[in-house]
């Protein structure tokens, strides 16, 4: 992905994918976990869990996710997002900070780059 413009709409692909796992989560659970997303900005309200806030970062080409356990940053690497500190995935690692801050468990399906 070489520019701006294919990553913001790589991104936006991702986030909104995010977004259609949380409302199907939503759904079939009791939770207290809404989102919204604004001009690349995903916010997942965990209710009294606080918030996990996931973004675009355009100059390094990376999404960024902040939670209170930390803060990770995501590079695509051959397909697959990737935390650039420990290699996880960012389906893995959205999977776990959801859970621990919702007590929902939310099975993502990311799409990759065309």
């Amino acid at each position: 992905m070489s520019t701006e413009s294919e990553f913001v709409a790589l991104a936006d692909r991702i986030l909104m994918s995010i977004g259609a796992a949380l409302d199907v989560a939503a759904d079939s659970s009791d939770a207290d976990l809404d989102w919204s997303l604004n001009d690349g900005i995903l916010t997942v309200d965990c209710g009294d869990g606080g918030k996990v806030i996931i973004n675009r970062h355009v100059p390094n080409r990376e999404l960024w996710v902040a939670a209170k356990s930390g803060g990770f940053h995501f590079r695509n690497n051959a397909g697959a997002w990737r935390d650039t500190r420990s290699g996880e995935a960012l389906a893995t690692v959205l999977t776990r900070l959801l859970q621990a801050q919702s007590g929902v468990e939310i099975a993502f399906g990311l799409p990759g780059p065309n």
